[in-house]
């Protein structure tokens, strides 16, 4: 099941980097995750400063 960022997001860019499968990118107002690309690991998550992803 892929993960996804709410609308808690800060657009801080913590979560890019700690994606192994290059599935999160810079959106228009927040980061967001292609669940296409997404491995389901929650490196993501486990690096969210303000906890704004979960899985779906």
């Amino acid at each position: 099941m892929a993960y996804s960022i709410s609308d808690a997001c800060i657009s801080c860019g913590a979560c890019a980097p700690s994606c192994p499968c290059d599935a999160i990118a810079e959106g228009d107002t927040q980061y967001v995750i292609d669940a296409d690309k997404c491995c389901s690991c929650g490196a993501c998550a486990a690096g969210c400063p303000v906890e704004a992803i979960a899985e779906d």
